[in-house]
């Protein structure tokens, strides 16, 4: 068995971390390595020209440049050649600094008003664009709206609607659910969970709210089974405390894959992948 300690700072930390206005992202939180999505990205199946991947510090020197994380970014990648898509898609908005988002909001409750950008636009600093974890994409058009592009639920969108689960997407803030997400049905907006994570919530319809709050229900002697494939996974949650100076434990079996995701709210996430066949 290998032993693994959780602290503070791994709640925040992952790609199922929760962001929303009563899971606001904690000042200090530092940013993993980000890839750029240059033009080329989705017509020729390139991160940036040279495929090079760049930390997040560099991101002032590639202003305007659509970026996410490395992980999502890649899985992107790979659900864009699946689909053959060209220039059909195209990214609209990636990761945002803490600035970049303050700036949006300004400019958005000027422009269109509080109602709309309460709808729309999350507040600075509860915003999913900061983790890096978030893409907003549009049908290629000649105008494009950058708060509210178009992504219809039909064509190419559609396909990569069927297909990106496979990779860890889900769209994040679904019709219906503005209560529970507090934001508006935003059908261009996808956040990157991994997998299997991305397959369970779209087999249950729910959201990542109530997907995170699902997990807490199953415990190391008592985890989560899914099956697909080859792979069979156990999820459960572990509590961590909120002391600095406390640790949380985990017990995990050797020669198991092993994936852990703080839920940015108590605790973590663990995800155990053992190869069935």
């Amino acid at each position: 068995m290998k032993t693994f300690q959780f602290g503070e700072s791994d709640v925040s930390r992952g790609n199922l971390i929760l962001v929303n206005p009563s899971h606001p992202l904690p000042d200090k939180r530092k940013m993993d390595r980000l890839t750029f999505l240059e033009s080329s990205f989705f017509c020729n199946g390139l991160f940036v020209s040279d495929g090079e991947k760049i930390c997040a510090t560099a991101e002032s020197d590639r202003a305007g440049s659509v970026a996410m994380e490395s992980q999502a970014a890649e899985m992107l990648l790979k659900v864009m050649m699946q689909l053959n898509a060209g220039d059909k898609i195209l990214p609209v908005s990636g990761y945002r600094t803490l600035q970049e988002q303050q700036t949006i909001y300004a400019d958005s409750l000027r422009e269109n008003g509080a109602e709309y950008t309460g709808k729309y636009v999350a507040v600075p600093g509860c915003s999913e664009h900061q983790t890096g974890l978030a893409i907003d994409l549009a049908e290629n058009r000649e105008e494009i709206d950058f708060i509210c592009p178009d992504f219809p639920d039909a064509g190419i969108c559609r396909q990569f609607r069927q297909l990106s689960t496979a990779y860890g997407f889900i769209e994040r803030y679904p019709a219906g659910r503005e209560q529970i997400t507090q934001i508006a049905c935003e059908p261009w907006h996808f956040r990157y969970v991994g997998y299997p994570h991305s397959e369970i919530i779209k087999e249950m319809n729910d959201t990542l709210e109530e997907y995170i709050q699902y997990l807490k229900c199953f415990c190391p002697d008592h985890p989560l089974g899914y099956q697909c494939g080859r792979y069979a996974y156990e999820i459960f949650h572990v509590p961590v405390p909120q002391d600095p100076g406390q640790k949380a434990v985990a017990e995990i079996p050797d020669q198991v894959s092993c994936q852990v995701s703080g839920n940015n709210e108590d605790g973590v996430v663990i995800t155990l992948q053992r190869n069935v066949l």
